[in-house]
């Protein structure tokens, strides 16, 4: 491993997503956005839907990951994900269509709405269409 990176590996149920060095990470938890350098203190975080943000020097990467945790130490960052996808991996009509159903749930408030689960099908729609649309 080269000096001034640490290993990154993004797990997801289906595949190791990603497996590399990198010199920056930076990613959305429930506690904000953090970034993450080589030698950061050890610590674990719970991830919001968001994109992540991998620095392998002068080259960047972005991923959708939708929730999961991070384990840091110095040397390397771990994080499992409950789903990790490339751009070029998401369907962004598809995106969209969950996007105005999870708006619609949640502005008819329907009985027995589960408000929360709307709500994070919402922030993983809009996450899918940023990274597409802004970054693809």
């Amino acid at each position: 491993m080269a000096e001034n990176t640490m290993m990154l590996q993004i797990i997801s149920p289906d595949r190791v997503f990603y497996e590399g060095e990198a010199t920056m990470l930076e990613m959305t938890t429930t506690e904000g956005e953090i970034g993450v350098y080589p030698g950061h203190i050890p610590m674990t975080n719970i991830l919001k839907p968001g994109i992540v943000v991998i620095h392998e020097g002068d080259q960047i990467k972005r991923a959708a990951v939708h929730a999961g945790f991070t384990e840091i130490l110095q040397d390397r960052v771990t994080i499992m994900a409950e789903i990790a996808e490339w751009p070029d991996e998401i369907d962004v009509n598809r995106a969209k269509e969950a996007e105005e159903r999870a708006k619609r749930r949640l502005s008819e408030k329907g009985e027995g709405l589960d408000v929360a689960r709307a709500e994070m099908a919402l922030r993983k729609a809009l996450t899918r269409i940023e990274l597409v649309e802004r970054y693809k």
